[in-house]
């Protein structure tokens, strides 16, 4: 690789994705191909570990791409919470227990490349649209389904943040006022009912209640509902149906709010691909059958469910690491990204 002295020189991007419990880590050049692909089991939940955990898979990818830290252009970063993109500092990020983390400024002192940080979802939406996953659309909202429930919304080509940079979060939606208590504080949030956590503790609840299942795990996970639930398990194919209906409602609170053109399905629980995807499309049937405004928004081609192996949020990483120009630092994204709080 090149040792030159600006980002022209240095064709590499990395893509960082944090999750719970793994970080994946793509190394692309500036064609987008890809020369390293790295998932880790990390704790990087713990603020204090995070920029070791970072680091250790960013140089393990780096290894396998044959390059060093010295021929990385930028690194972007994705993380599940809310997100500061012009400081880089992550000030809530509910399920890894992050607040206050000035996460962007630490790594650009471990790696002394520009590192941007953006909300995962809010990333993965604007590396579809950019890299016209879904075709010549400007106007999308990627749904992501997993630990949490969340979604990103590009709108005329734009990353929309709102105000506060917390567009999308429909996953903290109040919808069973008497449900199980939200990590947010809240209860009954839609991710209380449709996350995979809150899958699995659905079908604990059946279990104990003495529900004949073949799901006799005594901790089933949301994987093993959908398996059984393909396999005509009667109790997982009830919570599979209760969990589609309400996701189908959140596509229609997308399209209707903002009037986008598709939703894109992804997250670890749309892993389950067609078992995951059909009770959505059956409710949405339903609901056009029902409204005729109904069936001018919600068009037959208005969700599309995202290949498992489409890395979304890595993409969505390196994407925002792109916009970095060459000798800024953290948060110092192109204006066409769309920041909170655009100059």
């Amino acid at each position: 690789m090149t040792d030159g002295h600006d980002g022209r020189d240095r064709p590499l991007l990395v893509g960082v994705d944090i999750g719970g419990s793994k970080i994946a880590v793509l190394v692309v050049d500036r064609d987008e191909r890809v020369l390293a692909r790295e998932v880790a089991s990390t704790a990087a939940g713990a603020p204090d570990r995070a920029v070791d955990e970072i680091d250790a898979v960013v140089a393990s990818a780096l290894t396998a791409a044959g390059a060093t830290i010295e021929d990385v252009a930028a690194v972007g970063v994705g993380v599940p919470g809310r997100v500061d993109p012009l400081t880089g500092a992550v000030s809530l990020a509910v399920n890894l227990g992050w607040s206050d983390l000035p996460l962007g400024g630490r790594l650009e002192a471990r790696f002394g490349r520009p590192c941007l940080v953006e909300n995962d979802v809010r990333a993965a939406a604007l590396g579809l649209h950019r890299r016209r996953v879904v075709g010549d659309i400007d106007d999308l909202a990627y749904l992501a389904v997993g630990t949490g429930v969340s979604a990103g919304v590009v709108l005329h080509g734009r990353l929309h943040r709102g105000a506060r940079g917390l567009a999308g979060e429909i996953g903290h939606l109040v919808v069973e006022s008497a449900g199980a208590r939200c990590a947010c504080g809240q209860t009954g949030c839609l991710e209380t009912l449709v996350s995979g956590s809150a899958i699995a503790r659905l079908a604990r609840e059946a279990l104990d209640a003495g529900r004949s299942s073949g799901m006799t795990a005594p901790s089933p996970t949301a994987i093993d509902v959908y398996q059984a639930a393909e396999a005509g398990d009667r109790v997982a194919i009830e919570i599979v149906d209760s969990v589609g209906r309400r996701l189908a409602w959140a596509v229609h609170l997308l399209v209707m709010a903002y009037d986008v053109e598709r939703v894109v399905l992804g997250g670890g629980v749309s892993h389950a691909g067609e078992t995951f995807a059909q009770p959505i499309r059956r409710e949405l049937d339903r609901m056009r059958e029902a409204s005729a405004l109904a069936r001018e928004q919600l068009t037959p081609d208005i969700v599309e469910l995202l290949p498992p192996a489409a890395d979304a949020g890595a993409w969505g990483a390196v994407i925002i690491a792109g916009a970095a120009p060459p000798g800024l630092g953290a948060g110092h994204g192109r204006e066409e990204v769309g920041h909170v709080r655009d100059p």
